[in-house]
């Protein structure tokens, strides 16, 4: 499995950006179907769980400091997923990486495959 994040770049507070992330495979070895999370690592911090969607798109959940700002979707062919974000402050501002999981999963030792990241700016 094989993954690429793009749409990064420059905006300023309040303004929007949508991540793109494309995937190689539908199917992990073995025929299981991939969980797809967002996360995102801040100069000198840590890598951060921001959200993930299930594998048939049905569900999703999110970290408390995006909830009702940014939202997961997949493509109809389950090989693209998107981070809308919107209302961005300058806190958001990180890497932000895509990552598959057989598991509906927070924490990012779960994650099996990781995409290069894209750099997110928010300015004040």
């Amino acid at each position: 499995v094989q993954l690429q994040a793009s749409g990064g770049g420059l905006v300023q507070a309040g303004g929007s950006l949508r991540l793109s992330c494309i995937v190689s495979e539908r199917t992990l070895r073995g025929g299981g179907l991939y969980n797809m999370g967002w996360f995102r690592q801040a100069p000198g911090n840590e890598r951060e769980f921001v959200g993930v969607i299930t594998w048939n798109g049905g569900s999703t959940l999110y970290t408390d400091s995006v909830k009702g700002r940014f939202t997961i979707s997949r493509g109809n062919a389950g090989n693209n997923v998107y981070l809308q974000m919107n209302s961005l402050m300058p806190e958001d501002t990180a890497v932000y990486y895509c990552a598959a999981s057989p598991y509906l999963s927070s924490s990012a030792p779960q994650y099996n495959y990781w995409g290069q990241g894209t750099l997110v700016t928010v300015s004040s």
